[in-house]
């Protein structure tokens, strides 16, 4: 399996997503630059958190119309697995490939340490290692994670079981205390908090591991099941 982990000017996550695959899964990883046009030989895309162009405007506001995501969309419509961190869930919200954006805490102050999240849906590439409602610890580092969307949005959200993450205790505002949605087909995930910062003991946590280890095994389910080796 193939990973992409892509690189804006302003990313600060970047290496650390690429090390979690590389020392979690032993798969391959690349760096891919903004300016990408191609990304037919990724299996999954990790568009990782930071401050991609200064966050300006808004966040994602601008790298949402960075070449390499017509790439990502693309990628996504062929049911690659598209994985959006923090400020990546920003620039998927901004891209149109996820419903809602992000929003100022309601405390307008940045937020960053450990949160108890709960897994919402766990028949999904993303979380099948974890067991439904499992409370896990991951640690977030955001001032814009303020997830809102209106309520029709957030009706079809909960009857999809789009909803993969909520916080135990909500850090910033977030309605319905989300901290992690997918598109409907499940193949693009979005959350504010960082599984990367949390997938060896010396970091405080593990339970981001299982994170990779899923995609990975739902890579391997779906080419095994295609008759692929």
């Amino acid at each position: 399996m193939k990973f992409a982990v892509l690189v804006f000017p302003g990313s600060n996550c970047d290496i650390d997503c690429y090390k979690a695959v590389e020392h979690t899964l032993g798969e391959t990883v690349d760096y891919v630059w903004h300016t990408a046009t191609d990304l037919s030989a990724y299996d999954c895309i990790i568009v990782p958190g930071g401050f991609s162009y200064g966050d300006y405007l808004r966040c994602g506001a601008i790298s949402r119309f960075a070449p390499v995501m017509a790439e990502v969309a693309k990628a996504a419509e062929e049911g690659k697995y598209i994985l959006g961190i923090c400020n990546g869930f920003q620039i998927l919200t901004e891209a149109g490939l996820l419903p809602g954006t992000l929003r100022r805490n309601m405390s307008l102050k940045f937020r960053c340490h450990d949160t108890l999240l709960r897994v919402e849906n766990n028949d999904n590439p993303f979380t099948s290692q974890y067991a439904a409602g499992e409370e896990i610890t991951i640690p977030i580092a955001h001032g814009e994670g303020n997830y809102y969307c209106d309520d029709a949005t957030l009706a079809k959200l909960q009857q999809n079981g789009q909803i993969i993450f909520r916080y135990v205790n909500n850090p910033n505002g977030s309605v319905d205390d989300i901290a992690g949605i997918s598109n409907e087909r499940g193949n693009v995930v979005g959350m504010m908090p960082h599984p990367e910062r949390a997938v060896n003991s010396l970091l405080g946590s593990e339970d981001g591991k299982k994170m990779f280890t899923s995609i990975l095994k739902a890579w391997r389910d779906r080419h095994e099941s295609a008759g692929v080796r």
